[in-house]
């Protein structure tokens, strides 16, 4: 249990440490707003970059620790969206609703939880479902609010608008340049690499207290439906991916625990700005990020208890 809190409680306390500055005042409203701006387009992609580019493809290739994670997240993502468009009749909502139960904060949590809980080793896994959820998850949820949101739907349009968000969005950019730069078989400079670690090394700190900060601004929403949005995100989806790895495909440790630890991370932010970016209702999402981020202290410790058994 004391090992477990070590690893809990610094990421946590980075969290309330952000969440008591924002409600103090100390840190101003723009806070978790700039803050989310230095780590998405500065500090976590160089960290992101520099891990892929010192990589090997026999690390990155994990075809079962990829379908695990793809499995948990496109399962929770279609019970989530088929369910809520029988009550909201809405697609565009229902989707949205969709990525709020199954979209991990692999960012901001998963590579700062798998550095502390496994190591360097375990930024690999992080950053492959980071892409997953950054990448494929996130597009299915742009291409249906626009199918939703057009009168006369165009494919053409659609696949524009989803290959312009990801080829704009640095999250995503950043590992792949640096997954090109190790298949060219370059070596990172002295001095690149140094500017890498350095700026890489503030995504952490920064993301977390940005994420407090956020939190602790006021939430608004009327529909209902939280709590089970909440349920999916923090015990099916882990649920069903700690099936496929420890079960199914019977991964390495490494791979098997990184696989469970992610699946059981709160929601992360990407709903919240895909409502605001198509002018949904946001209050709905807002609450889903705080309760599954409080929740996850629960269910993230007991994924690292049966990890350490």
């Amino acid at each position: 249990m004391i090992a477990i809190l070590q690893v809990i409680l610094p990421i946590f306390g980075l969290i309330l440490a952000g969440y008591v500055g924002r409600r103090s005042h100390c840190l101003g409203e723009a806070a978790s707003f700039e803050l989310n701006r230095f780590v998405v387009w500065l500090a976590l992609p160089s960290l992101l970059f520099k891990a892929t580019a010192t990589a090997t493809w026999a690390e990155l290739w994990q075809p079962g620790f990829v379908i695990s994670v793809c499995v948990g997240c496109v399962a929770v993502f279609a019970v989530t969206v088929l369910l809520r468009l029988r009550q909201l009749r809405h697609l565009a909502d229902a989707s949205i609703d969709g990525l709020s139960a199954a979209y991990a904060n692999t960012g901001f949590l998963g590579i700062p939880l798998c550095a502390l809980v496994l190591g360097d080793e375990g930024l690999v896994p992080a950053i492959i479902a980071t892409l997953i959820v950054a990448c494929a998850l996130f597009a299915v949820g742009i291409v249906l609010v626009e199918i939703s949101l057009q009168q006369a739907p165009s494919p053409w349009r659609i696949a524009a608008r989803v290959g312009l968000a990801l080829a704009r969005n640095p999250l995503v950019v950043a590992p792949l340049l640096g997954a090109a730069w190790a298949g060219a078989g370059l070596a990172l400079p002295l001095a690149l690499d140094r500017f890498l670690t350095l700026l890489g090394g503030a995504a952490t700190p920064c993301a977390l207290v940005s994420l407090g900060a956020f939190l602790a601004q006021p939430q608004a929403g009327q529909r209902s439906g939280t709590a089970g949005l909440v349920l999916a995100k923090l015990v099916l989806q882990p649920a069903i991916t700690g099936l496929l790895a420890y079960r199914v495909f019977q991964l390495p440790p490494l791979w098997a625990h990184a696989a469970l630890l992610l699946s059981a991370l709160p929601t992360g932010t990407g709903p919240f700005m895909l409502a605001s970016f198509y002018g949904r209702e946001g209050g709905m999402v807002a609450r889903v990020i705080l309760l599954t981020t409080v929740g996850s202290l629960a269910t993230i410790s007991l994924c690292l208890y049966l990890i350490a058994r």
